[in-house]
């Protein structure tokens, strides 16, 4: 195929109004690096044709007797997992990827450490959950301690964390609130480790629940996060301390959750409601 040929099998996608927008924006980027880094010419047309966006879909929301459902049917870690999704509004890797030093439970405070935008927002740990989550915790030491015991314990560090402080491996403050269940040996140190446990375990777990609560909404662990928020927007918190808790960089990425609480039961009463 010629570049005549591909320019303009890649032109008519990235044209064409029934192609996903996904789809568009693929070929408007792969004809930018034809020209550009293949060819080494410019291409004046390209600046005519109005890059398509993705639509906007409303997230899924659960109402709290949705909410009161699910956990009915979940039980042990990954209840308590999908607990703090929703009670404290974090995403799911966040919640894998926990760490013991990164949760103070005076404060009542969860510390996201590289999160997403790579800042390290703080979010609330909700009072009902201290005591299992402390529970949960002294489970875990017994077992970070049987596993020093037996020559393991170890952990990964984040960047070069490994190389400055290598003793920081075997610390109680940097093991996983969650950890998996299989110890592995990493092949570069040799150490013995505990990776986090794997995000597909909450996310079948929530799935699972859904389904035996009888809830028809399309809902998964991201649910539980946008739930947190507009449920805090209806109790009538301000959109900043929501944005602060979510750790969004832009007000408008929060604004969104605004809309939901809006929508619906909770804000708007039908007008069919008012005339019968």
């Amino acid at each position: 195929m010629g570049e005549v040929e591909i320019t303009g099998f890649l032109t008519h996608l990235a044209t064409r109004r029934n192609v996903a927008a996904s789809t568009q924006n693929q070929a408007l980027s792969a004809i930018l690096f034809l020209y550009r880094r293949i060819l080494e010419r410019g291409i004046g047309w390209l600046g005519d044709v109005e890059r398509p966006q993705r639509p906007e879909r409303l997230p899924v929301v659960l109402t709290p007797a949705e909410v009161r459902a699910l956990f009915s049917k979940m039980t042990g870690v990954t209840w308590l997992m999908a607990a703090l999704l929703y009670g404290s509004g974090l995403r799911r890797l966040e919640c894998c990827r926990l760490r013991v030093k990164d949760t103070d439970f005076e404060r009542r405070e969860i510390v996201i450490r590289n999160a997403k935008g790579q800042k390290d927002p703080g979010t609330v740990l909700p009072a009902r959950l201290i005591k299992p989550l402390m529970q949960h915790l002294e489970d875990v030491r017994k077992q970070f301690d049987r596993d020093v015991r037996e020559g393991a314990g170890h952990v990964e560090r984040p960047f070069a964390l490994s190389r400055k402080y290598p003793g920081a491996s075997r610390e109680w403050g940097w093991q996983w609130v969650f950890p998996a269940t299989r110890i592995y040996t990493d092949p570069s140190s040799g150490e013995r480790r505990r990776h986090h446990l794997h995000e597909t375990v909450l996310q079948r777990a929530v799935l699972t629940a859904r389904r035996a609560a009888g809830i028809v909404k399309p809902a998964g662990c991201d649910s539980l996060r946008h739930s947190f928020a507009t449920h805090l927007i209806e109790a009538g918190y301000d959109i900043r301390s929501v944005q602060k808790l979510l750790g969004h960089r832009d007000l408008e990425t929060t604004m969104i959750y605004v809309h939901l609480a809006r929508i619906g039961p909770f804000r708007i009463r039908s007008p069919l409601d008012e005339t019968i």
